[in-house]
């Protein structure tokens, strides 16, 4: 029997808490969203209590990676029977050692949508050939097929990996964005009025994940390649530094 979705509550309204928000009134005009935010105070009508939110159909954790023990633990202390936890964080071998620690019995599904609120506003809004990674998932097969198809219809490229092909795969690519932005922004280098293709396409990288520093480090510390894709990318600086 295939489930039937009338609420979903998302816990953490920072950067990707709000975008998923703002994703849910896009898409899912017809559901009913309830947020729970340590930052905003319950109003009954858009933040409510944590009980409340993780007594929701679907629950959407947004919280920081540092923080998603602690948080995970206080929402299936809540959660009905039948409540499907959704682990979004980047860390995927980190968080689902955690969903198979704390779900036991439980209903979840462990993804990692590969963009954000600036990839969305660079398309006009539209989310064709998005990247959804899912990793790993605790739910009835037709269930999960449900969902994927549903939104796969939306537009939504879904991914099947494990949650170690991802880090390994996230290591060499989002990290190391990250990684080269947050240098480049160190030398506070501008645009100027003869910029080249690729010096744009550079700094429209830096502009993506300037704002992201708290999950840049995150991800370094909880992803166990990011480490070594570092020490990579200094060692062939240094070489490059070196051959010039």
């Amino acid at each position: 029997m295939l489930i039937m979705i009338s609420t979903v509550g998302i816990v953490g309204y920072g950067n990707f808490g709000s975008f998923v928000y703002k994703l849910g009134q896009q898409f899912f005009s017809e559901i009913e969203f309830k947020i729970n935010s340590r930052r905003f105070p319950t109003d009954g009508k858009k933040f409510f209590d944590l009980k409340e939110v993780a007594q929701a159909d679907v629950v959407f954790l947004c919280a920081k990676i540092s923080e998603y023990e602690e948080r995970m633990q206080e929402i299936l202390k809540h959660a009905l029977p039948n409540t499907i936890f959704v682990d979004v964080a980047a860390a995927k071998v980190y968080t689902s050692e955690l969903c198979q620690k704390y779900c036991q019995g439980k209903k979840f599904i462990s993804i990692h949508p590969m963009f954000g609120a600036s990839s969305l506003a660079k398309t006009g809004g539209k989310i064709k050939d998005f990247k959804i990674v899912a990793t790993d998932y605790a739910l009835k097969n037709d269930t999960y097929q449900m969902l994927k198809t549903k939104f796969s219809k939306f537009g939504f490229d879904i991914i099947e990996m494990t949650p170690d092909e991802h880090d390994k795969n996230l290591a060499e690519t989002l990290f190391i964005t990250h990684y080269i932005s947050e240098a480049v922004a160190k030398t506070d280098t501008k645009r100027t009025e003869i910029d080249t293709l690729a010096f744009q396409f550079l700094m429209d990288a830096v502009d993506s994940v300037k704002d992201d520093k708290v999950l840049f480090k995150d991800i370094y510390q909880y992803n166990p390649y990011c480490k070594q894709t570092a020490e990579n990318f200094r060692s062939a600086m240094v070489d490059v530094f070196d051959e010039l």
